[in-house]
């Protein structure tokens, strides 16, 4: 028989100690998860491990502000090895770019686990965030070389594409919808022989929920809290799984696992699950 695929998801919490009172470990009971990224985790490791249990291996990397961030990688196999250095030394990345090598089916699979920032336009905020938008581009080649089946996960915090945000007409010149911002994913995304993408200028990374979606609105990812946005799916598409062009192309399945209703959420964000059949 076929050996099962490669389920990884990715979800920011929105501090798990929270996410977990809320019902977030009767989904993670149902969802035969192998390789989980969380962020904006917002708590300890032995937090991680008492909610999670011993089954699941776990790689943190905690914010350098109590309470704040924090990204995750949990899993049903032991990580061979953990990075979290993103960046120039002076840069503060902690609790936003965690890397796990994992090894699956003989071969070496690479997880990261990110949380970019939200920025705010036209302040330091959005300084940081083209910052770490920077160390980001400059990390996938090499990751890339390091492992052809790489995957990067998390709130990215950035629609690339009209179909993206519902609402894109009212936040182009907010941030997470900012043409710089999205000019990154153009990039990332655009393949090295497509002019379309900055003269051919692309990292040929995939982005797994776009491919899969096809060319509709969303799924989105992301819905405030306030008023009837969750209500009437006037959402965000932030939440991504970026694939190696070798992992995307054993991709299964691809799913949003959007609460039936508001009261059954348990984040604000909502998992993004991809099966990979290595």
């Amino acid at each position: 028989m076929p050996s099962k695929p490669l389920r990884i998801a990715t979800v920011n919490v929105n501090g798990i100690r929270a996410a977990f009172r809320k019902g977030m470990g009767s989904w993670l009971d149902t969802r035969d998860v192998d390789i989980l990224a969380l962020q904006e985790v917002r708590a300890s490791t032995e937090d991680l491990q008492s909610l999670l249990g011993d089954d699941w291996d776990i790689v943190h990397d905690p914010a350098s502000a109590k309470g704040r961030a924090g990204v995750a990688i949990a899993s049903r196999h032991r990580a061979a090895i953990h990075r979290v250095e993103l960046g120039p030394t002076e840069f503060d990345s902690a609790g936003r770019w965690l890397e796990a090598d994992y090894e699956v089916a003989g071969k070496v699979v690479t997880v990261v686990s990110t949380y970019v920032h939200s920025g705010e336009a036209e302040t330091d905020k959005q300084v940081e965030k083209y910052k770490f938008l920077d160390a980001m581009e400059a990390r996938l080649p090499e990751l890339q070389k390091h492992s052809e089946l790489a995957v990067v996960l998390g709130d990215l915090n950035v629609g690339h594409r009209t179909l993206d945000i519902r609402n894109w007409k009212g936040n182009v010149k907010r941030a997470g919808f900012l043409p710089e911002e999205r000019a990154y994913f153009d990039r990332i995304l655009g393949a090295e022989d497509d002019a379309a993408y900055n003269a051919g200028a692309g990292l040929g990374w995939v982005d797994v929920g776009r491919k899969w979606a096809g060319e509709v609105d969303g799924p989105y990812t992301w819905w405030s809290w306030r008023g009837k946005a969750f209500d009437n799916d006037s959402g965000w598409r932030i939440d991504y799984q970026l694939a190696t062009p070798a992992l995307a192309a054993t991709v299964k399945h691809y799913a949003v696992d959007r609460a039936s209703a508001y009261d059954e959420r348990w984040s604000d964000h909502t998992p993004v699950v991809v099966d990979y059949a290595l």
